[in-house]
């Protein structure tokens, strides 16, 4: 029998992208070969964005699969890419593998699909491969997908994902509260991109029971109840960027390094490290708060600021406040964020709360000042201020806007207030001993890894 050959294929979007390259690098230095599957479009953007030093595409194979979109249309609008994904890709995937079993001594023993991407599951079952659904996301998240058709039953929603009955709930007495209006798929700006991403997800119940394994990218210390409540989950997270074969990758973006040598100037815990993920997009004048709250602070700053969310005017604005603060902000493109977040001069973490960044601060201890944009960050939010209590939700006034005033408060607070780090701590500590030697984690990896290699 040749090497165990796993097939990984994430859902084509930055955060779904890191976790799955991750685990597919921990394989790799259990001795597997990993055949990483991403869309033609990300592939390029993956790639460009490796820098020299990066060993990645030596360890892993790194190939590609069209996702059915022309080559100019709109990734974000993930109705379309998901309905585009569904009609091309499953044929391509077949394809691929077939291919790899007419050319490599090592075929494909192992498909490790993304749960929304379900459909690579029935792909496997046809071919009689082994197949794991993968959940980049929380436990919580994927509870409230696998409850959808009770939910529906209870008149929360109808069958098309619309919110019926919009007071808190909880889907069980210790899980965190949901508030139906900020459900993953209620919550992305756009009726009919809801309506297909909330089929997707009742697609994706579906599939999923075709799974041999569902593993999830969290960890039994930060979410018992809900994986007590769907015990078929099993968490092996969090899947940080700390193996030693090569650093974090699956960015869109290349990472500014020069923005750790700026923080080791900086004294301890003291800079606000900004950064909103891959997905956000502010207006001018939520923008123009930002900047300005950031300055009031008086306090040393990283603002992530991403090559694709800045108009002419917005240029502008940012080069006078740039002139006002000098060397006290730094603005980069792209961060290594685990390495930023791992840094001791770094405070607190300013963040749309996605799940892989909720991961990493809790993982370095760093406390939260929360600002959620869409899907699943809300509920992310809620973990980090009301049940974990490692950080402070943004107020917006009566017109939608986070002020430059409600920033520069949470800032005081948070930073003010020791019992938000020593909890940040005290959490660092109950996640670091899940993926260490009797950790639930770190148990659940290895069983894993036996199976894999039956």
């Amino acid at each position: 029998m040749g090497i165990p050959h796993i097939l990984a294929i994430p859902y084509p979007v930055q955060g779904h992208v890191i976790p799955l390259m991750e685990l597919s690098l921990q394989l790799v230095k259990h001795g597997f070969k990993v055949t990483f599957v991403n869309t033609e479009f990300i592939h390029k953007r993956v790639l460009s964005a490796l820098s020299k030093e990066d060993n990645v595409g030596e360890l892993i194979n790194l190939v590609s699969i069209p996702d059915g979109m022309e080559p100019w249309e709109d990734r974000s609008d993930l109705g379309k890419l998901s309905e585009d994904i569904f009609r091309v890709m499953p044929g391509e995937l077949e394809k691929l593998v077939k291919d790899i079993k007419r050319t490599d001594d090592n075929e494909i023993t192992c498909i490790i699909a993304d749960e929304n991407m379900g459909w690579a599951l029935a792909v496997a079952e046809r071919l009689k491969i082994k197949s794991v659904a993968f959940w980049p996301a929380s436990a919580a998240l994927l509870a409230l997908i696998f409850s959808i058709p009770n939910l529906i039953q209870d008149g929360v929603l109808d069958s098309d994902g619309t919110i019926l009955r919009s007071e808190t709930i909880t889907l069980t007495s210790k899980m965190p509260a949901m508030n139906p209006n900020q459900f993953s798929w209620a919550s992305l700006g756009n009726s009919n991109t809801e309506r297909i991403i909330f089929n997707l997800l009742g697609e994706t119940n579906r599939t999923v029971k075709l799974a041999d394994r569902i593993i999830c990218n969290t960890s039994y210390e930060l979410e018992p109840a809900a994986l007590d409540f769907f015990p078929e989950i099993l968490p092996i997270g969090p899947l940080l960027a700390d193996h030693q074969l090569g650093k974090s990758s699956g960015y869109f973006w290349p990472a500014d390094t020069s923005c750790l040598t700026w923080l080791d100037q900086q004294p301890d815990q003291s800079v606000i490290y900004v950064a909103f993920g891959s997905f956000t997009i502010f207006d001018q004048k939520q923008f123009g708060e930002l900047a300005l709250g950031l300055e009031v602070t008086k306090r040393p700053f990283l603002w992530v600021v991403r090559p694709d969310t800045m108009d002419e005017k917005s240029e502008v604005f940012l080069k006078v406040v740039i002139a006002r603060i000098g060397k006290r902000g730094r603005m980069v493109g792209w961060t290594p964020q685990q390495a930023v977040l791992n840094h001791p001069s770094v405070g607190c973490f300013l963040s749309h709360c996605g799940w892989n960044s909720t991961m990493e601060g809790v993982s370095n201890g760093v406390p939260f000042l929360c600002w959620p944009y869409f899907a699943d960050q809300f509920l992310n939010q809620t973990y980090i201020c009301d049940v974990w209590k490692v950080g402070l939700g943004l107020d917006k006034d009566e017109t939608g806007i986070i002020t430059r005033g409600e920033i520069m408060k949470k800032v005081e607070k948070l930073l003010n207030d020791k019992v938000f780090k020593e909890r940040a701590l005290i959490h660092q500590e109950m996640v670091i001993s899940g993926t260490q030697y009797n950790g639930c984690s770190n148990k659940n990896m290895i069983n894993f890894i036996e199976w894999m290699e039956m």
